[in-house]
């Protein structure tokens, strides 16, 4: 947990961005029925039935304080598809940083071994060398900023019937796009001194001798 609050102590630097990751999973629901279209004085109108057309993942890189959000929509949450995200965090969205500082859960596929499986290892290993890689702790997904995007996702963008993955990608891009114009960022206050306090009994007693 300090490891991950000193991290975002650190003042931006576009050379050395600090950057979030997060995914989650949306369920793709066609219509059996055609939906009544909105009218004066009648909402729209969706039959309460449905079917089930997969599910789709969702990959997040934030950085918060530049207000900048990358999503990738994927049909799976392989570790190839994270390695394949990851390089697009390198080379398409940060090729001019020296290393990015990347925050995450320690789920088993977020890992540099997950780059081994899709590039060949030279590739894995520039990859990797461009990655300053901070877990957060196990049961402290609240650390990650990420989290807190999705949600924000969740609410604006995902709370719909999506039909398939080339309209969840067309969403999810219109939704992109206006937050990184706005820049909305993520002003974090909660610091290593306010865990020591608030997160007393999470710290080990130490016994004087």
């Amino acid at each position: 947990m300090e490891d991950v609050l000193e991290v975002y102590q650190r003042p931006h630097d576009p050379q050395r961005p600090t950057v979030c990751m997060d995914e989650t999973s949306k369920q793709l629901v066609g219509e059996v029925a055609q939906a009544l279209p909105l009218q004066a004085g009648h909402p729209a109108c969706y039959d309460y039935e449905y079917v089930r057309n997969g599910v789709n993942n969702l990959f997040m890189f934030f950085e918060p304080l530049a207000g900048q959000r990358y999503v990738k929509v994927t049909e799976q949450r392989t570790k190839v598809d994270w390695a394949y995200a990851v390089r697009d965090l390198v080379d398409l969205h940060y090729p001019d940083a020296e290393r990015i500082t990347l925050v995450m859960d320690n789920l088993n596929t977020h890992s540099p071994g997950s780059l081994y499986e899709a590039f060949e290892p030279a590739e894995a290993q520039r990859i990797a060398d461009r990655l300053e890689i901070h877990h957060t702790p196990k049961h402290g997904s609240w650390l990650n900023m990420a989290e807190i995007e999705l949600g924000v996702l969740s609410r604006q963008c995902l709370d719909r019937r999506i039909p398939d993955s080339v309209a969840l990608q067309g969403y999810v891009a219109a939704w992109q796009t206006k937050r990184n114009q706005c820049q909305v960022k993520v002003d974090w206050q909660f610091t290593t001194a306010d865990a020591r306090i608030k997160l007393k009994q999470l710290y080990p007693s130490i016994q004087g001798g």
